[in-house]
């Protein structure tokens, strides 16, 4: 038993991956992915070291960013489609042991995969496997969605099938019901806790026995392509479980929402503008957002601009869509609170979409904070969500649709 255990977080992030190009350090919900892994370590207070083992330097950079150390980097043959966990761990023990004379009672393996974790994960597996010395590892799991004994083998499509899991007591378990069969669990990338001496000793990333930790099956995420990164993303929108998030927890929507707060340039338009020789301006805007708009002031919410620039346009497409506009505002902060007073609106009934830095200042001041699928990063790192749309095409109806689902949703439960 160790009272004060030496935790050593490893989360392996090679460059080279293939369903998703880029994937360790790809936006997943505006941060990049593997700094949800980092900031899961971070929280933890068990965990004294934290490190990235990667081939790549950007990928290297990125996780020092947010924290992680990367005092090596992984031999290039480590890090192929073919390389085993094992050889990740066992280079970065054995440079760690001879480098520094490092040697953790325990290493944990975080997947950036797997994302969206428990806030209590860690600690909890790590006290798991500290009350079971017996034990030489912990690993993740979650009920399977496919029943094993259920599944067959066979060589070939002309081949006899035989069943993949048979069972003693059972002459055909394919055949029985689920409720009679074994329950069987799936492991997840979400965690791995393991004694170094299986790894160094045994040559093995488990060893035996192997304590499961079961994970509520909400939070299986495995992520590989791009579709499932999408996929992912909604569970963070939704904000329905709580996880751990890089930098800030993401607030939920408000149940009661009396006011949506727009930015222009960027948010109702694609940001660009066409310029006339005689000096005047043209920009795009999408109908369907004006659509949204008029659904949202229907349904009782106030629908205001409040703009950066000033412009005739800024002031024609809000006339048209009859919104109060206020242009050329070079402290939004200011103008959004002294609306909120005047109008006596709970600011935590107040939601804002906006696209660039100079909205950021806004978000803290409402209840919840959106921005456009394109818009620039400190903006993305800051919201509450990120939209599915661009601006100028469609982003402001989205957000409308949300709002009206969600009142829709209160005013029948």
């Amino acid at each position: 038993m160790v009272d004060q255990p030496e935790v050593l977080v490893i989360i392996p992030a090679r460059g080279g991956s293939k369903g998703l190009l880029r994937k360790n350090v790809y936006d997943f919900a505006g941060f990049p992915l593997i700094s949800y892994s980092i900031a899961a370590a971070k929280q933890s207070k068990f965990v004294t070291r934290i490190i990235a083992s990667t081939d790549d330097d950007e990928i290297a950079e990125v996780a020092r960013q947010y924290g992680a150390e990367v005092p090596f980097l992984r031999p290039t043959e480590l890090a192929q489609d073919h390389s085993l966990d094992i050889e990740t761990f066992q280079h970065a023990l054995k440079w760690l042991a001879e480098h520094e004379n490092y040697h953790p009672d325990f290493v944990i393996q975080l997947r950036p995969t797997s994302p969206i974790r428990p806030p209590d994960l860690i600690d909890n597996a790590i006290q798991m496997l500290l009350d079971h010395p017996e034990a030489e590892s912990l690993r993740g799991v979650v009920p399977a969605s496919q029943n094993p004994f259920k599944m067959w083998l066979m060589n070939d499509e002309n081949d006899f099938m035989r069943p993949l899991n048979p069972i003693d007591g059972f002459d055909e378990p394919y055949n029985s019901l689920r409720q009679l069969l074994p329950k069987a669990y799936w492991q997840t990338g979400h965690i791995d806790v393991i004694r170094p001496h299986v790894i160094l000793e045994k040559n093995q990333m488990s060893g035996w026995p192997i304590l499961p930790y079961l994970i509520d099956p909400r939070y299986t995420v495995d992520i590989d392509n791009l579709e499932t990164l999408l996929e992912a993303e909604k569970i963070v929108w939704k904000g329905e479980i709580p996880m751990i998030h890089p930098v800030q927890t993401r607030r939920h929507l408000p149940d009661c929402i009396d006011l949506l707060v727009l930015d222009f340039d960027g948010t109702m338009t694609d940001d660009r503008v066409w310029v006339h020789q005689d000096g005047s301006e043209l920009v795009a805007a999408n109908r369907g957002d004006g659509l949204g708009i008029r659904f949202l002031q229907k349904a009782g919410v106030k629908v205001i601009v409040i703009s950066r620039e000033e412009n005739p346009v800024v002031a024609a497409r809000c006339r048209k869509l009859n919104l109060p506009v206020t242009q050329g505002v070079e402290d939004k902060p200011i103008v959004l609170m002294n609306y909120l007073k005047e109008n006596k609106i709970d600011p935590k009934n107040t939601i804002f979409l906006g696209n660039d830095i100079n909205d950021v200042p806004c978000f803290p001041i409402v209840g919840y904070a959106a921005v456009v699928a394109d818009a620039q990063i400190p903006a993305k790192r800051h919201a509450d969500r990120i939209l599915s749309r661009k601006g100028g095409h469609g982003a402001v109806r989205e957000m409308c649709e949300i709002i009206l689902e969600k009142l829709n949703n209160a005013s029948l439960a």
